[in-house]
């Protein structure tokens, strides 16, 4: 579904919506019921264990290599306790989600036996018709557009607002963007459910998804080009009557927060560079503008995905939902490090006997027999940050379970 430029003042009706009696940002005072629940749910022993050896334990042939940094960020454990606590809150009233609440299966899967619905997709659009006058309806950590809470804001509904503060974050840059009259260059995935709602707090905006595309961008602001060509490339990724030729005169960065750091980095390092080169140091502020939206989780999990590819590791295990952008990312620096790596989203992927089925960077489903090699090995073992630590144990014991088996036989 292409992205739609959204001309309203939408810092007014973020104001005025948090001032609603019926919307909702912080705790219900559930808290501690919450926490023991899900520690319960998804906290192990286990995993607990590694921490205390300095994140390494071998059992048999095998030592497992924890990542220093992975699994459950802040954000997504605040978004989850907050749906818990929604639960509880409105026992009796009907729940929806706008999305998934975080990208893991085995978290969505256990809100449904809540009782908590999530919103069809049907032909690209969400299907709204179905949530009626007070209803309750929690908004994801990864956020929703404002044309949703909108929506559902004039449908009379109460709003639980789950949407992580590093994402608000990047709104409140897009909004100062919009202010000065600058165009937002968001990195990030066009259709991605964050850089929609992202891009819908922006004036004019366009989506990069990687260098590549940015260097292209660059040297069209330098040089100019083809603009059919220009619009073709960024037909699903730029707002409503965007012009290349007007609207690349000032421009601002942000960012998808999943995205790699250093990719962003270098993106917005590019655009200063080719402002500067265009317009001079002097009139640079002007046209350029740029602040920190790098989340630290996501830069934490890649800092200590980076420091573990370091050792000598035979397989990389990497444990996160198929549609999460920052579990791709810890997959792709591993791909890029050649080694032998499978990106699943849950234990149940690995078996029966040494097989694994598992998804490809940049690719489809596979199913891998024999993927772990005879004799002793080390396993590199991390999850994206809506991985809760109970499903990485359970990889772990089947891991061990299928190295135990090659030594009985």
């Amino acid at each position: 579904m292409p992205i739609r430029q959204n001309p309203m003042d939408t810092k007014a009706f973020k104001r005025s919506l948090h001032q609603s009696d019926k919307y909702f940002r912080q705790s219900f005072g559930h808290g501690d019921d919450v926490a023991g629940q899900m520690q319960t749910e998804y906290n192990s022993g286990l995993i607990q264990e590694i921490r205390d050896h300095y994140y390494t334990l071998t059992r048999g042939d095998v030592t497992i290599k924890l990542a220093e940094a992975f699994g459950f960020c802040w954000g997504v454990e605040r978004a989850v306790a907050m749906a818990y606590e929604t639960r509880q809150h409105f026992p009796t009233e009907q729940i929806w989600i706008t999305n998934e609440i975080i990208h893991n299966p085995s978290v969505n899967q256990r809100l449904q036996e809540m009782n908590v619905a999530f919103i069809k997709v049907i032909n690209g659009e969400k299907n709204f018709s179905v949530v009626g006058q007070g209803d309750v309806v929690i908004l994801p950590a990864f956020g929703a557009s404002v044309q949703e809470m909108q929506l559902l804001n004039d449908r009379g509904c109460t709003i639980v607002d789950t949407t992580c503060p590093w994402v608000s974050k990047v709104w409140n840059t897009v909004e100062k963007h919009k202010k000065k009259d600058h165009t937002s260059i968001i990195h990030g995935k066009y259709n991605h459910e964050e850089t929609v709602a992202t891009s819908s707090f922006a004036g004019k905006y366009l989506v990069v998804l990687n260098l590549q595309q940015a260097e292209y961008v660059a040297s069209y602001i330098l040089n100019g080009g083809n603009r059919n060509e220009f619009m073709a490339q960024f037909a699903n990724a730029c707002s409503a009557g965007f012009n290349p030729d007007a609207d690349l005169e000032r421009i601002g960065i942000a960012n998808q927060t999943t995205m790699l750091k250093g990719e962003t980095e270098q993106i917005g390092k590019l655009f200063e560079h080719t402002m500067l080169k265009k317009y001079g140091p002097q009139a640079l502020n002007d046209h350029f503008l740029s602040f920190n939206t790098i989340c630290d989780a996501t830069q934490e999990r890649q800092d200590a995905m980076f420091k573990l590819v370091d050792e000598p590791l035979d397989v990389m295990v990497v444990i996160g939902g198929y549609n999460s952008s920052n579990t791709t990312h810890l997959q792709e620096i591993a791909v890029e490090r050649h080694i032998p790596s499978y990106h699943i989203d849950s234990a149940s992927r690995i078996g029966p006997g040494n097989r694994i089925e598992h998804k490809q960077l940049h690719g489809g489903m596979a199913v891998t027999e024999l993927w772990l090699p005879d004799g002793p090995i080390t396993v590199g073992v991390t999850s994206g940050a809506s991985t809760p630590d109970r499903s990485v144990e359970e990889a772990i014991e089947r891991i061990f379970a299928i190295k135990a088996n090659q030594v009985l036989v």
